[in-house]
């Protein structure tokens, strides 16, 4: 690609990210997700918006590509694309929106970073908007191949969030049931009704605790095929013994034949490939959130401690992250 090209893409990648932005905020998602068409007076009822004004942002969109005339002109459909240009929309809003108080007060941070850190919040709604965005491609396929290949009839996921990832497996194995566990109650609450809304509430139970809760009390854990952990462990690496506490309950809980897959980060990766979005994930992490990546050695190694004998590590699509199954 040459220079022109570079700054041609970056224009497109920066309009796509704010007008998907925009769509997300006026509640239009589900009808950009979805494969049939959708009508002016969807958009007005989903945005809660006049006829003008979903006029103007249809406008933009057809002007954009992000999306098309059906056979009948008073149709709409997103455009065929559309995923790709979303996950990669997804970086840019992870790194420039939900990133914001991180990068505004950059010298806090560095000059007094526990006190910027109480101060300066991230949106949580970006944080997960933007994150769903990119795990679309970036960790969750190879994540979802791996637990359904298994054919697990227990499924536990910590710090589930909302439940998306579990309310996908469970459809995708409709024998088998899942325990989602996060320490946000809104997360929970929104994580049952998205179950019930998928029909699988009655094979997902939601536990709102900590992962920490864990080295006290395994039983979230206990005798499930498969305990996944998506971009929360390193949250305790900085207390060890915490950390070595929640891998040794999952060690112990597990059903026999059963794994732990933990779907993490590592830090400065030099591939070239990973090295630009790696720096920057891993410094926002260390400088603006108190959080340490460890290398893939320091995961294997803890895994060890925790008795697993078998550990192996896949890169991801996302740059800097890692899949890592332990087992044995």
């Amino acid at each position: 690609m040459n220079r022109t090209d570079s700054r041609e893409t970056a224009a497109d990648l920066a309009a796509d990210a704010a007008l998907l932005e925009i769509a997300e905020g006026l509640g239009l998602s589900t009808l950009l997700d979805r494969a049939s068409p959708f009508t002016h007076h969807e958009v007005m009822a989903a945005a809660d918006v006049p006829e003008s004004g979903a006029t103007a942002f249809l406008d933009a969109l057809l002007c954009a590509g992000l999306v098309e005339r059906g056979e009948d002109p008073h149709h709409f459909l997103p455009c065929s694309d559309m995923a790709d240009r979303r996950y990669a929309a997804g970086y840019l809003s992870w790194a420039l929106n939900a990133n914001r108080p991180y990068i505004d007060n950059a010298t806090s941070f560095l000059r007094e970073p526990a006190a910027a850190g109480a101060q300066y919040q991230r949106d949580g709604r970006r944080v997960a908007v933007s994150s769903r965005w990119i795990g679309s491609y970036g960790f969750y396929p190879g994540v979802i191949s791996e637990i359904t290949g298994r054919k697990p009839r227990r499924i536990v996921d910590l710090g589930a969030g909302a439940g998306g990832l579990l309310i996908h497996l469970l459809t995708a194995l409709p024998d088998s049931t899942g325990l989602a566990l996060d320490l946000s109650a809104a997360a929970c609450e929104e994580a049952e009704r998205a179950a019930r809304r998928a029909e699988v509430g009655d094979r997902l139970e939601v536990v709102n605790r900590s992962i920490e809760s864990l080295v006290e009390d395994h039983s979230p854990v206990r005798d499930a095929d498969v305990v996944h952990a998506g971009f929360v462990m390193h949250d305790v690496v900085s207390r060890p013994d915490v950390l070595d506490g929640v891998l040794r309950a999952c060690r112990a809980s597990i059903a026999d034949g059963g794994c732990l897959v933990v779907t993490d980060a590592v830090p400065y990766v030099a591939d070239p490939r990973e090295r630009s979005f790696s720096a920057l994930f891993t410094y926002l992490h260390s400088s603006s959130m108190d959080v340490r990546l460890p290398p893939e050695e320091e995961w294997r190694a803890a895994f060890g401690r925790a008795g697993f004998s078998d550990v192996t590590c896949t890169p991801l699509r996302m740059p800097g992250s890692r899949m890592f199954v332990a087992a044995g």
